[in-house]
């Protein structure tokens, strides 16, 4: 009998994987499980408790050739913290698991971790707990808490047909300045080395919008998470998508198109959310750009250019060749 060996880019990708993985858990308690950025637990009357986690290993999240310890503290930090800022919480404490090769040096990990503190210390989840032990590879999982309160929770499958897409700030910046290092050119590449989450609005924004997300995997992908667990469509206008200046920088000086960055690239830890016309008001001192709205579902997830509607394609995928 003939064995059929399937790869995990032929079933679909990540998202495929972790829906024939994991089963739905039916109870009282939970809010939201899989398929968020972050789980939503009933906690209290008055806050809902916010659980997220992420792993990041060496030679796939980061190099350290390129990042220094402190870097990797940060942004493995950072990656997390943007997860609770997309749900519109507040993080309160954090849990790093570390695999540690056997050749790594002590002042090594302490700069990892001042990495890491310094992220907290910026946008609150103290490091309260945690785990090590050995690897082959420098691997790094941690988990926050958060809280946020019933009324301001951001999900992603609240969009409705009529909402405006925001963005909170210019895109591609990240996956540019990685284009950069792989060319070893260090200028222009901070925002990939050190990324910033949103938390600074995240909770101002919440009251008003009605989906959110972060930009970890692209906007096209965000963009695609929100319609399809809203069960909507929409359309992304090209012209209007913010671009980051070493995005721009970045493609003069490689001869790359950086569209496809802020379209496919992510890691730019900016937010992406919908939100009635009508409270657009609400949010605009915050710099937001509008860049599409949310039709229909039979319309379909739209690119618009040059008056020329196309699928919007494009997003990191973990699993994809």
């Amino acid at each position: 009998m003939k064995v059929i060996i399937m790869k995990i880019s032929d079933l679909g990708g990540e998202f495929s994987l972790i829906d024939r993985l994991v089963k739905k858990v039916e109870s009282d308690l939970l809010i939201e499980g899989i398929g968020d950025d972050a789980a939503v637990i009933r906690w209290t009357d008055d806050q809902h408790l916010l659980v997220t986690t992420d792993m990041l290993l060496d030679g796939d999240h980061f190099n350290t050739e390129w990042y220094t310890p402190y870097q990797i503290g940060w942004k493995s930090m950072v990656a997390n913290l943007s997860d609770i800022a997309a749900m519109g919480g507040e993080p309160m404490f954090s849990f790093v698991s570390i695999a540690i090769p056997d050749d790594m040096e002590v002042e090594f990990l302490d700069g990892l971790y001042e990495g890491m503190q310094a992220a907290t210390d910026r946008y609150g989840g103290a490091i309260v707990g945690g785990d090590t032990t050995h690897g082959k590879v420098l691997s790094i999982n941690i988990a926050v808490l958060g809280i946020v309160a019933p009324e301001h929770l951001c999900r992603r499958g609240d969009a409705e047909v009529g909402d405006l897409i925001c963005v909170t700030g210019p895109l591609g910046g990240s996956w540019g300045g990685l284009e950069l290092l792989f060319k070893d050119i260090r200028e222009g590449t901070t925002k990939h080395l050190e990324p910033d989450c949103r938390l600074d609005i995240s909770s101002k924004l919440a009251p008003h919008v009605n989906a959110m997300i972060d930009v970890s995997d692209g906007l096209a992908s965000e963009v695609r998470h929100i319609c399809h667990m809203s069960g909507t469509g929409a359309v992304v206008h090209h012209e209007k998508v913010p671009l980051h200046p070493d995005a721009i920088s970045a493609g003069k000086r490689l001869n790359k198109d950086p569209y496809r960055w802020a379209l496919g690239g992510g890691e730019d830890f900016e937010l992406v959310f919908t939100i009635p016309p009508g409270l657009l008001s609400k949010v605009e001192g915050f710099g937001v750009i509008v860049i599409g709205e949310i039709l229909p579902k039979n319309e379909g997830i739209q690119l618009m250019k040059d008056g020329e509607s196309t699928v919007l394609s494009g997003g990191y995928d973990h699993f994809s060749e």
